[in-house]
């Protein structure tokens, strides 16, 4: 099995071979693991790859198949987690240098103990920049990670490194984590299909009323059968939700005639987007039209600057997290997000109260303005991308050219990212997709919409391109 032939297969295919016998799991595992000797050197999408677990993973996962005992539709395929996914006896740094002594995790978060209970074959984690807090591939403890579509652009983050392994064929799938569009960013960049689903939809620790957990894929099939996994229950979450018992990966297809569909191109606020990512979302919206939806421009949401809020309470967060790191030097914390989170020190309670009110009316006003619709498209990012080497677009607000995708954390509503286009540099443009509340399911079906549209074809950067 070649490293081309490991990029064509999606979970699907790969559980239909394993149940044909066709091919087996540990047959897959070990081209990936070849495969990753290879490239992740290059990419620097991985750490803590454990081969001799992930053997015995693919073993049992090749018994049961031959027993005709799956476990589900993850069964035996090659998974990746996020750093910021606790794993019992694997490494929990955080994207820190400061951390790099941490202990070893003591418990499975719920992803992580779904995916197993699964089946999956979980052989590395992924890198991520510091605290999860800049959308970049850049972090104090793993470096830079670099985008395989050219090794001198961005991954975007932070969920870096599942970005960049999945779309070099390092795994079929990978669970990341997302606070401002951190699976979706580094989708839109890398030309993936990711999902932040509907706040409380996948389980995760510590309890988070902005931060979820998300699948990451090469396609929309295997982000959907990586919900079905891990968009199970689980009591320590306080804020999750009861599952919906949905085979979501089999319930793609749907008729859209009729349904109503606002093509959002300006936010009101934050960098605008570029002409190139504008029409990619316009030829995406034209697509959805042809197949019958109802589509129509929406005006800019905001007429003042919404991200200044969920910026003050991220840096409140990044301070917080930053005096409780062991004893460190300098160079142990990314400087952009040290200096970015140090005016936190001066905010007083009554100031992180208005924060939160202030989040409070905006909530109100996006509900308000996506309520015409079922759906809403937008770009994922309002730039195609920038040096792999830059923490962010700019250092005064790191997070600020989250846009697009930052606003719907705070609105619970479930929204993906489908790569819909390129650039004349062959360079992703990803197309988010909102949805109403609990509509995890319907924002995949339009996802899945875009991209069998889709009007380019993906060769993806099995060896990544200069």
């Amino acid at each position: 099995m070649t490293a081309h032939d490991l990029a064509a297969f999606s979970a699907g295919s790969l559980t239909d071979a394993y149940q044909r016998g066709a091919l087996s799991p540990v047959e897959v595992l070990e081209a990936t693991l070849a495969h990753t000797e290879a490239v992740n050197p290059v990419v620097n999408a991985l750490f803590s790859v454990r081969p001799e677990e992930a053997r015995a993973a693919a073993r049992a996962s090749e018994t049961r198949w031959r027993a005709g005992t799956p476990l589900g539709p993850l069964d035996g395929v090659p998974t990746t987690v996020k750093d910021s996914v606790a794993m019992v006896g694997w490494p929990y740094f955080h994207g820190i240098g400061a951390n790099r002594d941490a202990p070893a995790s003591t418990f499975d978060s719920p992803p992580a103990a779904r995916l197993k209970e699964g089946g999956a074959v979980i052989f590395a984690k992924t890198t991520m920049p510091d605290g999860g807090l800049l959308a970049a591939g850049v972090s104090s403890l793993f470096g830079i990670t670099r985008n395989p579509w050219g090794l001198a652009f961005n991954t975007g983050g932070s969920s870096a490194g599942a970005g960049a392994s999945l779309a070099c064929g390092l795994g079929v799938v990978s669970v990341g984590s997302d606070i401002a569009g951190s699976v979706r960013l580094p989708a839109g960049h890398c030309g993936l299909a990711a999902l932040k689903p509907t706040q409380g939809r996948i389980a995760h620790l510590s309890s988070d009323i902005m931060r979820s957990a998300g699948p990451m894929g090469r396609t929309i099939g295997d982000i959907a059968a990586m919900l079905t996994v891990i968009g199970q229950p689980d009591s320590r979450d306080a804020w999750c939700l009861p599952g919906e018992g949905i085979a979501y990966q089999d319930r793609l297809d749907r008729d859209l005639t009729g349904v109503r569909i606002g093509v959002l191109t300006d936010m009101g606020f934050g960098p605008k987007a570029e002409a190139a990512v504008i029409a990619v979302v316009e030829a995406a919206g034209r697509a959805l039209a042809g197949m019958g939806a109802i589509v129509e421009p929406m005006p800019a949401l905001m007429d003042f600057d919404a991200y200044a809020a969920i910026d003050r309470v991220l840096q409140v967060r990044g301070l917080a997290e930053y005096r409780a790191l062991p004893p460190h030097g300098p160079g142990d914390v990314t400087a952009t997000v040290f200096d970015w989170c140090k005016p936190a020190e001066h905010y007083t309670a009554l100031d992180q109260s208005a924060a939160m009110l202030e989040i409070a009316r905006i909530r109100a006003r996006v509900f308000a303005a996506c309520d015409g619709f079922d759906y809403v498209i937008s770009p994922t990012l309002p730039m195609v991308n920038f040096a792999a080497e830059a923490p962010c677009v700019d250092p005064a607000v790191p997070l600020g050219h989250a846009t697009f995708t930052a606003l719907f954390n705070q609105t619970g509503q479930p929204a993906s990212s489908v790569c819909f286009g390129f650039d004349d540099r062959r360079l992703p443009i990803g197309v988010q997709v909102v949805g109403q509340r609990f509509d995890d399911l319907g924002v995949l079906q339009v996802s899945r919409a875009l991209e069998t549209a889709r009007p380019a074809p993906m060769d993806w950067p099995v060896e990544p391109r200069a």
